[in-house]
Parts: C-alpha cells; structure tokens; sequence
C-alpha cells in the first residue's frame, strides 16, 4: 500500500530513476547468482569484441566484463552507502550538538570544521589512504569522515532554525535534557533536507570512490569496481576497443537516478505545485 502511494507520487523521470536504482540494487544484492562468471575468472582473450561470445566483451586480462560490472554494483556502492551512513551519522549529530549548545562549543566545532573543509576532498583522501591503506574499513572510515565535515554545516544550519522555534524553548522550559530535544523536536523536521543532501551526498561518494579507484587507492584487486574498471580498461581506447565506457556509463547512470529521485523529493517536500 505505501509503495503504491509511494510510487504514485513520482513524477515520470522520478520512476525512471527509482527503477535503475532499484535494478542495480538488485544486481549488487544477488551478484553471485546472476553473474555468469565469478568476479575474477579469466574467461577468454584479452579485450574480446562487445556483442560476441560475451555480451560486453572482456576486460585487460581476459575476465567477462558483465560479470565485474555485476559485482562492481555490488562493491562500489555498498562502500558508498557505508561511507556516505557514517558521514551522515558523525555530521548530523556534531551539527544537531553544536547548534542546540552553542557557545565555546559551537564556536570549536565551526572553527575545526572550517579548516578541514578548506582541504580538497581528492587531496585529503589521497593524503589518508597513502598513509594508512586502502583496505575496505580504512576507506570507509577517511571518506565518512571526509565528509562528516560538509554534513555538519548542513544539519548546523538546519539545527539553527529550527532550534528558535517556540515548540523546542517550550521543550527548554520544561527541562527537557539536550539529547531529547534533538531527538524529538530537532530531528523530525531536520529529516527532508538531511535526506535530499543525503541522496546528493551518496554522489559525491560515490564519484569520490570511483575517482580513487582509477588513481588506484580505492579498492584493489581482484575486487571489482567501476572506477577501476575505467582505468584498466583505458589503454583500449588507442586500439579501438571501447569497453572502458561501460563501466564510465554506469558511474554516469547511476549518478542521474539518484539525482532525478532526489529533485522529486526536494521538489514534493518544498510544496511546490506539479506543473500541469
């Protein structure tokens, strides 16, 4: 019932964006069963014609390129998720503690988080990972907290405003402690913006993973992912095999799914009417 109203309420490029989720989600949760090859296996000759034994060819060595794209659904944007959750979870709640305190604490808060914005995103990451590795957990943690830091102006801003409201000073009067405040009076209204910056933040990660990937600091072989994909499979350009732009296609695919979902939601949430 709810996914029907659900549904009912997207607009046609929204379904068209829910629907190449939904299909890569498929893919990535039931990789081992739909894949036709495992992930590593060298199947045939390098770089085999798209369109003939292999639907889109092999890859630099020899592995089906369908079957790594498979399980690069699944590895690219599990890590994505994971990064984008912790990001999420470390920002909103320093924002939700620095605008409901304010003070010396949200004064700290800012001020730390104004220097690490400062540093790109791509150079900070090279920086963490070529220190520290690139094992799943290392990178799951340099890129959540990466981006913990934009998350935090987020939900300060949003914290802020709601925060002058007279339901939370009520909230104030009658003692209640900070950490019931944002739980029940900051958090449900601050849940629209987090979740549109959150479906606009999994693109950032993603692409941030991807990138990495095809600087060879996001995740190593014989894991697939898109990122790296692109990468090893760039030297077939000159020689006129083209399979590097599949995975680039899928990278680009699911990066307008997530944003066409998310201009509905931001779209429905800001109570503008549909245009007729």
């Amino acid at each position: 019932m709810y996914l029907f109203i659900f549904w009912n309420g997207l607009n046609f490029s929204a379904r068209i964006g829910l629907i190449i989720i939904i299909s890569l989600a498929v893919c990535g949760i039931f990789a081992p069963w739909l894949a036709p090859y495992e992930e590593s296996q060298i199947v045939g000759d390098v770089w085999e014609p798209i369109g003939g034994k292999f639907i889109f060819g092999t890859d630099q060595i020899g592995r089906d390129i369908l079957t790594r794209l498979i399980f690069g659904a699944r590895n690219t944007i599990a890590l994505a998720l994971l990064a984008t959750t912790v990001a999420f979870f470390a920002g909103a709640l320093l924002g939700f503690i620095a605008a409901t305190m304010g003070g010396i604490i949200d004064q700290v808060l800012s001020r730390l988080v104004d220097v690490c914005i400062s540093i790109p995103t791509l150079i900070a990451s090279l920086i963490f990972l070529s220190a520290l590795g690139t094992d799943v957990k290392t990178l799951i943690l340099v890129i959540g907290i990466i981006y913990t830091m934009p998350v935090f102006r987020i939900a300060r801003a949003v914290a802020m405003d709601i925060e002058v409201m007279d339901y939370v000073e009520v909230s104030r009067l009658r003692g209640e402690s900070l950490w019931w405040i944002m739980q029940k009076e900051i958090l449900p209204n601050a849940l629209t913006p987090l979740a549109a910056e959150f479906g606009l933040r999994f693109c950032f990660v993603f692409l941030l993973i991807s990138s990495l990937s095809f600087l060879g600091l996001g995740l190593q072989p014989p894991l697939a992912d898109w990122g790296a994909m692109v990468r090893g499979n760039a030297d077939g350009i000159a020689w006129g095999f083209y399979h590097s732009l599949l995975p680039a296609a899928c990278i680009a695919i699911l990066t307008i799914a997530i944003n066409l979902l998310i201009d509905r939601w931001v779209h429905k949430a800001s109570g503008l009417r549909d245009d007729q």
